[in-house]
């Protein structure tokens, strides 16, 4: 995988995610339901704040520094603990500012990846918190495509039958 690669990669799963807000509306992505009781909203601010992390670990790289501490309470140690967190943190936010701090933080991912080596970029796999995993466009996105798509359109289709 080359830095070129990657960010197109990026930017293209970017496009498709933007192409369903943009067919969800942001007049309904405060209605709750889409997964218990979180909204688009929620679902946007949740993997936000989880890309949040991931952007503080490039810059760490970027830099030759230690893995940050995570945007959230260092004493939250469960996915449960930080997803009620990152939701009670974001409530008060209207749509648009939800939207626009995903907008930032990707932009912000996109910087740091820029920043980086060729080479890291290569082996990035080799970094702890990959896991091992590909670093790779459809990896930054797999959560997303995993969980909260095909909710996000389930809940969509149902909207729209019942109009």
């Amino acid at each position: 995988m080359t830095k070129t690669d990657l960010l197109n990669g990026l930017h293209a799963e970017y496009q498709q995610w933007q192409a369903l807000l943009d067919e969800i509306g942001s007049a309904r992505m405060d209605q709750p339901g889409v997964t218990g009781d979180w909204s688009i909203k929620d679902i946007v601010a949740h993997i936000t704040g989880w890309r949040r992390r991931t952007v503080g670990r490039l810059q760490a790289l970027q830099r030759g520094e230690p893995e940050p501490p995570p945007p959230w309470p260092v004493h939250l140690q469960t996915d449960d603990e930080v997803n009620a967190w990152i939701y009670q943190s974001r409530q008060a936010y209207s749509v648009q500012a939800i939207l626009d701090e995903s907008a930032q933080v990707f932009q912000a991912l996109i910087s740091a990846i820029e920043g980086l080596p060729e080479d890291v970029i290569a082996n990035a796999h080799r970094l702890p918190w990959m896991a091992g995993h590909p670093f790779n466009a459809a990896e930054f996105f797999a959560h997303f495509h995993e969980e909260h798509e095909p909710e996000m359109r389930a809940w969509l289709a149902r909207l729209e039958k019942a109009e």
